[in-house]
């Protein structure tokens, strides 16, 4: 009797002690999941932005006074552009004013005095100035940064938070100050409202919206 004792005794603590280690690694695991700390990302500002030209984007050129040099050309994927009289001319990464420049300093071989407007009529912009939503988005996805856009407005785009999403665990992760990383808190601006939780996007930022554990 005393030996059968013993035997569920020892059973019992060896239970326990499975009992306590398996808690253990819970409790760690949970420590691991827990949110960093990271500053709220700036409120609302006016950022100074010019609009850069991308791939894939397309661009009206006129050419004053000769029509059969004015057309809508795509960017092609290596930044470039093709026009009559010119066959290459970088285009990524210019204004369309600065574009409209080089392209007199392109026709100028050919025409005397040449005045060239670009305007930019499709927007994707250059892979570095793009807004990208990673995570528990109903659409992750890439957008073209805008003038005063904002989280609001990106998650519009995006189609809202899925049901995992742990929307108040948010964070931005900031190219334009060195990868720096800030909390924003899309659960309470689009579940409850909350105006106040909304900030500023900037060019190239990656918003991303982890998981929720519970």
């Amino acid at each position: 009797m005393d030996r059968l004792m013993q035997t569920s005794f020892v059973a019992l603590a060896g239970k326990a002690a499975r009992v306590a280690f398996f808690l253990s690694i819970a409790v760690l695991g949970l420590a691991g999941c827990a949110t960093p700390d990271y500053p709220p990302a700036p409120r609302l500002s006016n950022v100074d932005y010019n609009y850069h030209i991308g791939p894939a984007d397309v661009v009206n050129v006129i050419v004053w006074r000769n029509p059969e040099l004015s057309m809508s050309v795509p960017v092609r994927p290596d930044g470039m552009i093709t026009t009559p009289l010119i066959e290459d001319l970088p285009a990524l990464g210019r204004t369309p004013t600065e574009l409209a420049r080089d392209m007199e300093k392109a026709l100028g071989k050919y025409i005397r005095d040449p005045v060239v407007t670009v305007i930019a009529t499709s927007f994707v912009g250059p892979a570095s100035e793009q807004v990208r939503v990673i995570g528990e988005a109903a659409k992750p996805q890439a957008l073209a940064y805008r003038k005063d856009l904002t989280v609001l407005d990106v998650m519009i785009a995006v189609g809202g938070l899925t049901d995992f999403a742990d929307g108040n665990a948010a964070r931005i992760f900031r190219v334009a100050d060195g990868g720096k990383l800030y909390m924003v808190r899309l659960r309470d601006l689009l579940k409850r409202g909350d105006i106040t939780a909304n900030a500023e996007m900037r060019p190239g930022d990656i918003l991303i919206i982890p998981q929720s554990w519970f």
